[in-house]
């Protein structure tokens, strides 16, 4: 079976966008290399050194687990995600002209333990990344997450929106991490204590 796994880029001080929503200084290291990497999404390409390049392999994550406030916010990515991953949206109600005949999007209506668990039946054994601080939080609290990977940029926002906070089980515990530094940023992996 894969991992579930929280993968954000953030600042070295905790937030993963700014004060309204805007993520170009913790996206810059996607336009910071000499590396050109296609993704599954035609409209997205990358710009990334080569120890990121080894990283950021598309077509190499079987799901995808966002809210509903990230799908809209990226336009659903022009219909497919940039690592080609299937998408479950956890959501209250299914946007308008949603679903669509051959778009790899699945709408979840009962909560996160239930986008884990489908997200796990489709994947089988690749891995299921995890795409916003709300949802990373919710698995944290029932124990659904194996790993965290945070792509560390080095720039301080000072204000925005926090990876962690909020957390009804703290503290979590994490393993050392495997640490990979690149152009741009430092890629952290951390395996969830159980």
């Amino acid at each position: 079976m894969g991992n579930v796994i929280a993968n954000m880029s953030m600042s070295l001080d905790g937030f993963v966008a700014g004060p309204n929503d805007e993520v170009d200084h913790v996206f810059a290291w996607y336009e910071d290399g000499p590396v050109t990497v296609e993704t599954e999404n035609p409209d997205f390409t990358v710009n990334i050194s080569p120890e990121s390049a080894e990283r950021f392999v598309p077509g190499t994550l079987a799901a995808l687990i966002c809210g509903r406030r990230l799908f809209d916010m990226t336009d659903a990515w022009g219909g497919r995600h940039p690592m080609g991953a299937h998408v479950f949206v956890v959501t209250h109600s299914v946007p308008d002209g949603w679903p669509r005949e051959g778009a790899p999007f699945t709408f979840v209506h009962d909560g996160v333990d239930s986008a884990v668990r489908q997200a796990k039946e489709l994947a089988g054994d690749g891995d299921i990344a995890v795409a916003t601080p709300t949802i990373t939080r919710q698995c944290l609290d029932l124990g659904l997450l194996d790993m965290i990977a945070v792509d560390l940029v080095p720039v301080i926002l000072g204000a925005g929106v926090p990876f962690f906070s909020e957390l009804a089980k703290a503290p979590v515990e994490l393993e050392t991490p495997s640490v990979t530094e690149a152009k741009g940023v430092t890629h952290l992996t951390y395996r969830v204590r159980r």
